[in-house]
């Protein structure tokens, strides 16, 4: 492909061209290999919180494989997104622990509190994504959500909302405290 940048699609996670340079810097690393796969795809959405279609042609040229190949992996693993994720992913438990401690007003109200359903899991200034998982593994500390896998223990929906406040305020100056927690 001669072409290094191209315009991400409207929505996408980040705010500047697909910098295809950011690819051949993970490709370099791991090697642009068939058995790199799947380290390339967690990298690569490690940067833009989700995978990009633009992704796909280009790692099938650079690596040899084909554009189905690469497509299948990204989406067997539930892991991986093909669709942009918010600056904070918020995953709330509805594992057995935390349905009987009501994880469900918790959800309610993250999801009041955002604007958002079932069927609209992002903002639209990709400032959140909210996420029902099936079990967290902190089943003591139930109920149980993670803010971009920082986990906050014992929930309540008051609490979640003093949370969810926060990290708006975070979102507004621009505070970076909670990206990697």
């Amino acid at each position: 492909m001669e072409e290094t940048k191209a315009n991400t699609k409207k929505g996408a996670a980040t705010d500047t061209d697909f910098d295809y340079s950011v690819i051949d810097e993970i490709l370099t690393r791991h090697g642009a290999q068939e058995r790199a796969i799947i380290a390339i795809l967690q990298e690569a959405q490690e940067r833009y919180r989700y995978l990009p279609a633009e992704l796909f042609l280009y790692l099938s040229q650079k690596m040899k494989v084909s554009e189905a190949r690469l497509y299948s992996v990204a989406t067997f693993y539930e892991n991986f997104s093909l669709e942009p994720k918010g600056k904070y992913v918020i995953k709330i438990c509805d594992g057995t622990a935390c349905h009987v401690r009501k994880s469900i007003p918790i959800l309610e109200r993250i999801r009041s509190d955002l604007g958002l359903s079932s069927e609209v899991v992002t903002t639209e200034d990709l400032g959140f994504t909210v996420e029902t998982v099936s079990c967290l593994g902190a089943c003591g500390l139930a109920p149980v959500i993670t803010v971009n896998d920082k986990v906050y223990p014992t929930m309540t929906p008051g609490k979640a909302n003093e949370l969810i406040e926060m990290l708006k305020e975070e979102l507004k100056g621009g505070n970076n405290a909670n990206d990697n927690a």
